[in-house]
């Protein structure tokens, strides 16, 4: 399972994406979409938006999301 979270420094919410993920454990890559263009334009792209933080698993996005949006999904995923 590939993991990416597009996230900004100092955003509450990609913060407590990170928490989230991390308290379960769940391996995952950072990519800074201030300090990486390119990442900023990929998540851009996948998202349709500019918001952080932007969740992308093997191809399911979830964009602009707090920890309860991100648990729905979550579950969706494992269902699948």
């Amino acid at each position: 399972m590939k993991i990416r979270l597009f996230i900004k420094p100092y955003c509450g919410w990609c913060h407590k994406a990170t928490t989230w993920l991390d308290a379960r454990g769940i391996k995952y890559e950072a990519l800074d979409v201030i300090a990486d263009n390119d990442a900023f334009t990929e998540m851009v792209e996948l998202s349709g938006q500019t918001l952080a933080p932007v969740i992308d698993v093997d191809g399911e996005v979830l964009a602009d999301f707090g920890p309860e949006e991100l648990e729905r999904f979550w579950e969706k995923l494992k269902q699948q």
